[in-house]
């Protein structure tokens, strides 16, 4: 019986076998032994490191059980080249040939097109090692698994990216040079998410362009850098920023087509100068030199790559769009998803940001500052927030707080908690009833929303706080001097436990000291403990306090990035809300504190201990201002009030005058009629005022305006 040959490798017709524009597969000269012919070797894919062809072994034919090529069994004689230098391919055989074994498929070599090229013939050992092209000439992709590998390898790039540019730039690394010597990426402009149309025309913007720079390239090839021509015929100076795609035109009707097409094709070759500028167009090489890939996403083409090769490089084949498109497909999509992911990133920092307070406020006697970091890139949303609230009497409430998790749920939970702690403090409502009520707001929720958190009042006028905790981390209080102390206060139980009692403690808050409030973040990580991390911080801000010296405290901005400073690399596993509170205090000597008796004598009393006031203060210009309008104040009060109406003037950076009664209505500002006897005292406090307000207490309301001082 005769074998017959299982190599499917033979001469292309009509092609030179010396033509360098790839390595040709040759079949062997057949030989027999003992009348078997010999069947021809696969081809093997060389690697980095194997025997040259020219000094590998020969194999002979022999009928003893081991040859030089280490096959046990009959062997048959390899096929040779012509020159009978050795043979052109090996690879080992079977002991045995399985009959019913399917033949191997045929690997053909494709033809490279761009025959224009005057090339000089090659050896077959310069053919299969790509040596002897001219300098400069990558050595080309001869076989499909070449194509496959170079694909995987790209995509894989691709997939790497996780935002745009990171794509974008994958793309354009894994071409250049290896697929192509020059590329130019263009993406719509604005570029659509999701499902949404776009409205306007189609816009392509460069978004990146990436080349063999020519000192690079003279370089490796061994020659000494030149500059680039004036006119020159290469890809140094292709393409434009922007452009716009004319509904019907080639560029337009190429997008449309969705697969890459050769730039020599009619279609292609008019869509060029709308795509690049006109007279652009005439420096990209002819021939099968230049390849158009629409890159469409899931919905619609949201752009172009335009990928080119140097006239003295190997033209692209048929195969090629192939490769081309596999890396447009891919690229598109990990856009598509990029921008997407780009999209929640913006909809999770907005939500955030939202959810806290976008300004702090300036009340009076006490300095704000706050930080707040995410616990990741991949988790900007988390449940963390602060807030500084103004009250009634000059009082500021101070808020941090910490809910389970780090998702869109824990941040839309927080945004309920921080908005109902809003609404009760405007009640002015003590901080224990704050968190009794936060607690039943947390337990309507849902049954496992956990929160932990810490609110504070502080009085500018009588230097104390009031503080009730909820099972979070308490605070560190910086005294003027340098000494820093954790202040002993109860922790009570988290928000959504239930049923659990609240204790608050008053404690001394003296001028010039510095309350911190922070979540847990910034002191509990994996490497220590929550109250291992608390002696740290304690430590550093009396470290930070002694670079300042005794008398004067820290700057506070400044204080708060070096207390963010202590955080090691791996302790960033949960995000931070930190809060500083700067206590200046109202002095004693910038107060002045009437209580007038419900009755009609009570205005023109309320004149003269203002007058008085102000006259001490040295603020007499103020004085006709501030009668006429604790006079209307006052008369409003003291025609429903029961008790004693209080009079408070404060002197600081302005003049803030309180009048408090026991009515819980609020006054509301109209428009009074010229028949109306009354109703014109607040219309006279606001267009006086620089501000005013009444906010509604447990036992009533107070009622206060504001005055620029002089």
């Amino acid at each position: 019986m005769t074998e017959h040959p299982t190599s499917f490798e033979r001469p292309q017709p009509g092609v030179d076998p010396t033509d360098p524009r790839g390595a040709l597969l040759r079949s062997p000269a057949p030989s027999s032994t003992q009348g078997v012919e010999a069947p021809a070797a696969l081809p093997v894919q060389a690697r980095a490191g194997d025997i040259p062809p020219e000094t590998a072994p020969v194999a002979q034919s022999s009928n003893s059980t081991t040859g030089t090529s280490g096959r046990t069994g009959n062997n048959k004689d390899m096929g040779m080249n012509p020159a009978g230098t050795g043979p052109e391919h090996s690879q080992p055989a079977s002991a045995e040939q399985d009959p019913h074994r399917p033949r191997p498929v045929p690997e053909t070599v494709p033809v490279q097109p761009g025959g224009e090229d005057d090339r000089p013939p090659q050896s077959g050992d310069e053919r299969r090692s790509g040596q002897g092209l001219p300098p400069g000439r990558p050595t080309p992709m001869r076989r499909d698994g070449d194509r496959l590998r170079f694909v995987g390898a790209a995509t894989r790039r691709i997939a790497r990216g996780i935002d745009l540019d990171e794509i974008v730039m994958g793309l354009c690394r894994a071409t250049v040079p290896t697929f192509s010597d020059a590329i130019l990426v263009y993406l719509r402009d604005p570029l659509p998410v999701g499902d949404e149309r776009p409205t306007g025309p189609l816009v392509l913007r460069l978004r990146r362009s990436d080349r063999i720079p020519q000192q690079e390239r003279d370089l490796e090839d061994g020659i000494l850098p030149v500059p680039v021509p004036e006119n020159p015929t290469e890809l140094d100076t292709l393409g434009t920023e922007l452009c716009e795609v004319q509904p019907g035109s080639a560029l337009a009707e190429v997008l449309r087509g969705v697969r890459p097409v050769f730039t020599d094709t009619p279609a292609a070759r008019a869509a060029l100068p709308e795509l690049l500028g006109e007279g652009c167009e005439f420096a990209v090489p002819t021939g099968r030199r230049a390849i158009l890939a629409p890159l469409r996403g899931r919905r619609r083409v949201i752009g172009a790559a335009l990928f080119l090769r140097r006239p003295e490089r190997i033209a692209f084949d048929p195969d090629d769009l192939l490769v081309a498109a596999q890396l447009a497909t891919h690229s598109a999509l990990g856009i598509d998803k990029a921008v997407l992911y780009g999209r929640e990133a913006y909809i999770a920092d907005e939500l955030q940001r939202t959810m806290l307070p976008e300004t702090l406020p300036r009340p009076t006697g006490v300095r704000l500052a706050s930080r707040y970091l995410p616990a990741a890139e991949t988790a900007r949303v988390g449940g963390d927030w602060y807030d500084a609230i103004p009250l009634p009497g000059s009082r500021v409430a101070l808020v941090v707080g910490d809910v389970m998790g780090h998702s869109m749920t824990s941040a839309a939970i927080m945004g309920q908690l921080r908005t109902t702690a809003q609404t009760l403090a405007g009640l002015d409502l003590p901080p224990q009833e704050v968190l009794h009520h936060l607690d039943e707001q947390a337990q309507r929720l849902g049954t496992d929303r956990m929160a932990t958190c810490l609110y504070a009042v502080y009085d500018p006028v009588s230097h104390r706080i009031t503080i009730a905790n909820a099972g979070h981390p308490p605070p560190v209080l910086l005294h003027l001097g340098g000494r820093a102390e954790v202040l002993r206060v109860p922790p009570g139980a988290p928000i959504g436990v239930g049923g659990v009692d609240f204790e608050a403690v008053e404690l001394d808050a003296p001028a010039g000291a510095t309350l911190l409030l922070y979540t847990d973040g910034l002191v509990e990580s994996r490497l220590r403990d929550v109250w291992t991390g608390i002696e740290q911080l304690r430590e550093k801000l009396a470290a930070t306090a002694q670079l300042t010296g005794p008398d004067h405290p820290p700057p506070l901005e400044a204080l708060c990035d070096e207390v963010l400073d202590m955080l090691g690399p791996g302790d960033r596993d949960d995000d931070i809300a930190l809060l500083a509170a700067r206590f200046d205090g109202i002095a004693p000597s910038d107060v002045a504190y009437w209580f007038l008796e419900p009755e009609d004598a009570a205005p023109g009393r309320a004149r003269r201990l203002a007058r008085r006031a102000l006259s001490r203060w040295g603020m007499e210009d103020l004085t006709d201002s501030v009668e006429l309008l604790v006079s209307e104040v006052v008369t409003n009060a003291v025609r429903y009030a029961t008790r004693p109406v209080t009079l408070r003037l404060l002197r600081t950076d302005v003049l803030r005058c309180e009048v408090g009664d026991d009515v819980p209505q609020l006054p509301r500002l109209r428009q009074a009629r010229a028949t109306d006897e009354g109703g014109r005292g607040l219309y006279l406090v606001n267009r006086l005022a620089r501000r005013w307000g009444a906010t509604r207490l447990s036992t009533g309301k107070v009622v206060w305006f504001e005055l620029n001082r002089g």
